[in-house]
């Protein structure tokens, strides 16, 4: 009816924020906490050993929207063992520049191995630093761990590494300490007696 007032209510929103207080944030000097939940920078896990989780299946690479993945796979030997399984993750590589954060790569890996932390400090000025490498992602090594290759630790075969995941996660460290320094007792002898036997 009165068209004439439509840019004066228009104009309603902006006038109220004039007169409020302004909301200032002090970044970088102080860091607000981020929710729980956050999709941040990706990381990719390791089992309690230091075998690395990833099977380089490339489900993660397939699952991306913005196609910002790169995967490829190798096989395991007995002698060099990145993983518990067949297969591991030579290469990973993850576009910072495309990737949206959307977290739907962490729904695709059937291994846990990719998660999202809380980092969300992404910001570079170089294109080339924002495409991040195996050796950045990666988690690093924990008390205990050993760094791969090297051969599994917590089980004779992957299906022992999976079957036994739960109870890896609510072990204390301590025991999982003594379960790998046994496994690794174990393997010294079996080297010292092959090197005896020939």
């Amino acid at each position: 009816m009165l068209d004439f007032l439509n840019p004066i209510k228009g104009f309603g929103v902006t006038f109220r924020q004039m007169f409020r207080k302004v909301d200032t944030v002090q970044y970088p000097e102080e860091k607000k906490p981020t929710a729980p939940r956050f999709h941040g920078r990706h990381q990719l896990n390791r089992w309690p050993d230091g075998l690395e989780k990833c099977i380089g299946c490339e489900l993660c690479a397939w699952a991306c929207p913005a196609d910002a993945i790169y995967v490829e796979g190798a096989s395991n030997t007995e002698s060099e063992r990145y993983s518990p399984g067949e297969r591991y993750g030579a290469v990973y590589q993850i576009n910072y520049l495309r990737c949206i954060l959307c977290g739907l790569c962490v729904e695709a890996c059937p291994t846990r191995a990719l998660t999202m932390t809380n980092d969300y400090e992404l910001a570079d000025d170089s294109r080339e630093n924002l495409i991040w490498t195996k050796e950045q992602l990666v988690a690093p090594l924990q008390p205990g761990m050993e760094a791969p290759p090297h051969p599994m630790r917590l089980g004779d075969s992957e299906q022992d590494y999976y079957r036994q995941g739960p109870s890896f996660a609510a072990a204390q460290p301590a025991d999982l300490l003594s379960m790998l320094a046994r496994s690794r007792a174990a393997d010294e002898q079996g080297d010292q007696s092959a090197g005896g036997t020939s």
